[in-house]
């Protein structure tokens, strides 16, 4: 049994969402607006990529690690959506590299007159402990780059909204997988992320590594709400739960349980790139939420029951740390 939130309760009502539940399509506009996908040449990204131009965005960033890849995809939504090809460019971003976010923050701030939605898409999900930079992969990747970008990027989402009196989306997509594990490292005295670099003793937990950094992104967009909440709510953060999907994130997973799983259970990309875009048109009371199929939902117990407010501040404490020393000061950005 997992473990967690992991009951047979949970997991019946899992089943029971993958089957039968779901958003609506999405209608609401989004005319006018810069919108950046992250990792949006396949799968969820490239399906949300399809929506926010069919509902009339002005400017679409398509942000991969592939260029080539990237306008493969944007030749692909021109034809589908008959949009002007000029509403899509294509961005590099390597978040394997620090360098690369950076490179592209810096350039978001410098050509674009304005960021209406950052949707953080790009993630990986693998079971074998590979290091990058200065973190296990999927630490670096799915926290630290991608918080760093948030942090980059939030002051031209707080200048759009200043100047163009909106309300800017930072959207995070999770995982329902969140409610699967225990944090364990929650506790250890070196540090979370110490623990959770060190490969002696997290090894024999990898499997859960994925689910666990989904997890720290909850945390993180309640904290990050929280505080920005104390100035003002002039930038919407949320996170949000796409459901199990057929789409390239598991391919470091295949084995026969996933395929098997994928098989019954799992939603088209399209399906579930709805609540991507839901939580990217999603109003003030989705402010430092976890949503699934579009709507509000209380994350895991280890996120709002006993001690998860301390946990909730530690990891904010302990990240801002690690963002800092990459680039200094950048946590004043929220």
């Amino acid at each position: 049994m997992p473990g967690g939130d992991g009951t047979p309760g949970h997991m019946a009502r899992f089943i029971g969402a993958q089957l039968f539940g779901n958003c609506p399509k999405p209608t609401q506009s989004f005319a006018g607006q810069t919108v950046i996908i992250t990792g949006s040449n396949t799968g969820l990204g490239f399906e949300a990529a399809k929506y926010v131009v069919g509902l009339g965005c002005a400017k679409l960033i398509i942000a991969v690690r592939s260029v080539e890849k990237g306008e493969s995809a944007k030749r692909s939504i021109v034809q589908t959506t008959g949009c002007d090809p000029k509403v899509i460019d294509v961005w590099p971003i390597d978040l394997t590299s620090y360098d690369s976010v950076r490179t592209f923050a810096d350039r978001v701030d410098r050509e674009l007159d304005r960021v209406d939605v950052l949707l953080e898409n790009a993630a990986v999900a693998s079971v074998e402990w590979n290091w990058v930079l200065d973190n296990e992969r999927m630490v670096t990747v799915n926290v630290i780059s991608t918080f760093l970008l948030a942090f980059l990027v939030l002051p031209k989402l707080k200048e759009t909204a200043s100047k163009f009196n909106t309300k800017p989306h930072l959207t995070f997509v999770t995982s329902d997988t969140h409610f699967l594990v225990d944090f364990k490292e929650k506790d250890a005295p070196e540090g979370i992320f110490n623990r959770l670099n060190d490969k002696t003793k997290s090894i024999k937990n990898q499997s859960e590594r994925y689910p666990t950094t989904k997890l720290i992104q909850v945390f993180i967009v309640r904290e990050m709400a929280a505080r920005l909440a104390k100035q003002s709510t002039s930038v919407i953060i949320n996170c949000t739960n796409p459901g199990l999907c057929q789409s390239e994130l598991s391919r470091e997973l295949d084995g026969l349980q996933i395929r098997a799983a994928k098989f019954v259970l799992a939603r088209t990309a399209e399906e579930g790139s709805r609540n991507l875009i839901a939580a990217a048109a999603g109003g003030n009371e989705t402010h430092g939420q976890y949503l699934d199929m579009g709507k509000v939902k209380t994350p895991a117990t280890v996120v709002v029951g006993a001690g998860g407010a301390e946990t909730q501040r530690r990891l904010y404490t302990e990240l801002m740390e690690k963002l800092d020393m990459i680039v200094p000061r950048v946590s004043a950005n929220l």
